[in-house]
């Protein structure tokens, strides 16, 4: 194994519940946010946002102003205020909602020490390299590849190759972990290895193991 391909939300970091989302906004913009009230408000998204849910749309983080139309359409055709509409794209767009594994940090230092390059492979409509910088991880990444950046997201196949093509290794000997199997998966596409975690809700749950005793026999540094 040449390289290890890193989802961002729900693998390396932990994010929000469609709760947590709610009741941050609810919160933010002054109102009760009792379990009730959570509950109201998202059953009247997710009637506005219908089926299939648009606020899930395929190529929603394609960019982040289609991932902004998208979201403020469904909050106005739920008949949100607008404060809270605003409230709600600010808790979803804000990264530091967004924590960090207590063990993310030693892991991607263990998988370099074995030869490994790193690639953090996301599904997002904001910049995550300021939350890496700022944790002290920016330069342990070798390559990010953001959707809305690139126009492509996962699980399309091009998505998976533009990382292969950065990290300048074979698609066999690199391997995604990921805690979606429909998104993350869809990389033996290409004919990546693919190792699913579970996803990462509680950051000082420690998993990551699972990825340090997959490659420990595996990263090679004279391959790279």
């Amino acid at each position: 194994m040449q390289a290890i391909v890193f989802d961002w939300p729900g693998t390396l970091v932990s994010e929000l519940t469609q709760e947590g989302w709610a009741r941050e906004a609810l919160r933010r913009s002054g109102r009760d946010h009792s379990d009730t009230a959570i509950k109201d408000l998202l059953r009247i998204i997710g009637e506005a946002a219908g089926e299939p849910n648009r606020l899930r749309d395929p190529l929603g983080n394609t960019s982040f102003e289609r991932h902004r139309d998208t979201y403020y359409s469904v909050f106005a055709d739920a008949g949100l205020p607008e404060d809270l509409a605003h409230e709600l794209f600010a808790v979803d767009s804000d990264p530091s909602y967004n924590i960090f594994a207590v063990d993310a940090a030693e892991t991607i230092a263990a998988v370099k020490r074995k030869g490994c390059r790193v690639a953090v492979a996301s599904n997002i409509h904001f910049d995550i390299r300021p939350m890496f910088e700022a944790v002290g991880l920016l330069d342990a990444i070798d390559t990010f590849v953001l959707s809305n950046e690139e126009g492509v997201q996962k699980p399309d196949p091009a998505f998976f190759q533009l990382a292969l093509n950065r990290l300048g290794t074979p698609p066999e000997h690199t391997l995604m972990v990921g805690d979606n199997a429909t998104r993350d998966g869809a990389a033996v596409e290409v004919g990546m290895p693919y190792l699913p975690v579970p996803q990462l809700t509680d950051p000082q749950h420690r998993q990551l193991h699972l990825v340090t005793n997959a490659v420990a026999r595996l990263c090679d540094p004279a391959a790279t």
